[in-house]
């Protein structure tokens, strides 16, 4: 089951411990440590232990050439291709971006879901197999996520017999807003599913743990988008026209702080700019100005309100000022919330396949995830996967430095197969 035929070398980390490199025999790579081993199921081991080369080396030849949302064609013809090797009939999106693939047979179908984009990101990780492509970075994790995925199809593919089905969706445009999760179902991949689960990597939590948490996981995450006009001049005669540039600062100060008054301060709402253009010269009052920044929310009925308030309340703080404006509110995507039961289910596979050591909680964050797309129409669960070794900095997510403990794609695999199984044995 070797791949990766157009990248001849899969260079290793810094020290030379798991260089990885494609031979006449497959690839080989000094042994990456399971931390699961022994925990069974005897096939899942005896998968794991004929493929983790083959795991580590997918996972660093798509981590080498990232590519955008909706871009991910040579990941969705790997991720393809290595499905069909193993005899299963993987359907690609007619977009030909993402796919899914369903192992085994019967009525009941749990899904399990991996996102696939990158980041727009110049990486700074220093490692001898980051990103070949220019301002795009796996910043975010999805390349593990997506060889965890592909390994846990690849490994139930493997076993004589499966209580059930188990969908593998392989999902385009995560960090796009509102998601290429909305894409997924459109085309109907959740029909028949009765449950789902993802895992997504948090460098605050060590290898070989994983956090759950019943109940919102992520939070509500919209985009705010305001465009001015004003017929322009000389600042020495702002009084002759519309000042633009302090009608920014007007909405960019006060916009937040009105926000924090007209909804429940337990809520976790907070707006945040990120970025204002406006002018070029000390002297003239700019004709254009833009500004823009993320509202998020932890409470979905107040996710519910916001674009009306955030509506009325531009149009009120505008006014007197006299200029122009064009608002877009771009809804992102709803908190992610796990159910108890699966939730449940989930712990039951993280214990199954680690022990019962490995449970850890977690906090909601003020973070964004699509997969809160899936729970609208499905029960299921979202983990925190660990990828931080254990000792040096925790380097965070969407930076170009992220790095990753590559042992969690063994451990993440382990985590998905036992939580299928349970839920199917459910």
């Amino acid at each position: 089951m070797t791949v990766l035929d157009s990248r001849p070398e899969v260079p290793g980390d810094p020290d030379g411990s798991s260089d990885a490199v494609l031979t006449e025999a497959g690839v080989s790579v000094a042994p990456m440590a399971d931390l699961g081993a022994g925990r069974g199921p005897e096939w899942l081991d005896a998968w794991l232990a004929e493929h983790a080369a083959d795991v580590l080396a997918w996972r660093r030849h798509i981590h080498a050439n990232p590519e955008l949302a909706r871009r991910e064609y040579g990941t969705t013809e790997l991720i393809a291709g290595l499905l069909r090797s193993a005899g299963l009939e993987p359907r690609v999106m007619a977009s030909g971006t993402g796919l899914v693939c369903d192992i085994g047979e019967g009525p009941t179908c749990v899904a399990l879901r991996a996102d696939l984009d990158a980041l727009p990101l110049t990486e700074a990780s220093g490692l001898p197999f980051a990103s070949t492509v220019d301002g795009v970075a796996h910043a975010c994790g999805h390349d593990l996520h997506t060889t965890i995925l592909l390994a846990t199809g690849l490994a139930l593919a493997s076993a004589d017999h499966l209580p059930g089905r188990v969908r593998l969706i392989f999902q385009p445009a995560e960090e796009v807003m509102p998601g290429g999760a909305l894409d997924v179902i459109r085309a109907g991949h959740l029909e028949g599913v009765e449950r789902i689960f993802g895992l997504h990597c948090d460098p605050r939590v060590e290898v070989g743990k994983v956090g759950t948490r019943v109940g919102a996981l992520t939070s509500a995450a919209d985009l705010v988008e305001l465009r001015l006009t004003s017929p322009g001049g000389h600042t020495s005669r702002p009084h002759l026209t519309a000042d633009l540039v302090h009608a920014l600062g007007t909405v960019i100060t006060s916009l937040p702080s009105l926000l924090s008054r007209r909804v429940d301060p337990r809520s976790g709402t907070v707006l945040v700019w990120g970025a204002v253009h406006a002018g070029e010269a000390a002297n003239a009052v700019p004709q254009d100005g833009l500004l823009r920044g993320t509202l998020r929310t932890a409470d979905e009925p107040t996710w519910q309100l916001l674009e009306s308030l955030v509506e009325t309340s531009v149009e009120s703080l505008l006014a007197p000022l006299g200029v122009g404006y064009e608002l877009n509110y771009l809804r992102g995507v709803p908190p992610v919330v796990s159910e108890s039961d699966s939730t449940r289910l989930l712990r039951d596979g993280v214990e199954a396949a680690l022990g019962a050591d490995a449970l850890v909680g977690t906090e909601q964050s003020s973070g964004g995830e699509d997969f809160g797309w899936y729970l609208q129409h499905v029960p299921g669960a979202f983990a925190r996967l660990g990828v931080w070794p254990g000792e040096g900095p925790q380097r965070d997510l969407h930076q170009p430095t992220f790095e990753a403990d590559e042992r969690a794609l063994l451990t993440g695999t382990r985590v998905l197969v036992n939580t299928a199984l349970k839920t199917l044995n459910a």
